[in-house]
């Protein structure tokens, strides 16, 4: 589900855009424009080993804003991160980048978004 919503919004938004340049662009713009259609803001930073791996960290993601605190619900966490993974990897893919996308819960409500590019 994730995923075909990704891929659908990126088609809707990327109309107007111009051609990106390279890897790194098309990540920047799923984190500010992709991502700020979906969660009503930016992702708080972007970060790359140039190599192909990407992380995103939001500090207030907006599924975990209204959660406890608590050791439970940061167990629990994780179960609500697949279709945010799907969005920027459905995002990602109709921009024409393979990838595979994993989370995690560093604290709530932070979390981070691993972005592993498929060369080949």
């Amino acid at each position: 589900m994730g995923f075909s919503t990704g891929y659908r919004l990126a088609e809707r938004l990327s109309r107007e855009s111009l051609r990106f340049s390279d890897e790194l662009e098309l990540l920047k713009y799923v984190c500010k424009v992709v991502w700020s259609a979906v969660y009503r803001k930016e992702v708080d930073n972007l970060r790359t080993n140039h190599q192909g791996f990407y992380v995103l960290h939001d500090n207030c993601f907006r599924f975990f804003a209204a959660m406890s605190r608590g050791k439970q619900y940061l167990q629990q966490a994780p179960k609500y991160l697949s279709f945010p993974c799907g969005v920027v990897r459905g995002a990602l893919a109709n921009l024409g980048v393979q990838c595979v996308v994993t989370a995690e819960v560093t604290g709530l409500p932070a979390c981070k978004f691993q972005v592993q590019v498929q060369r080949g």
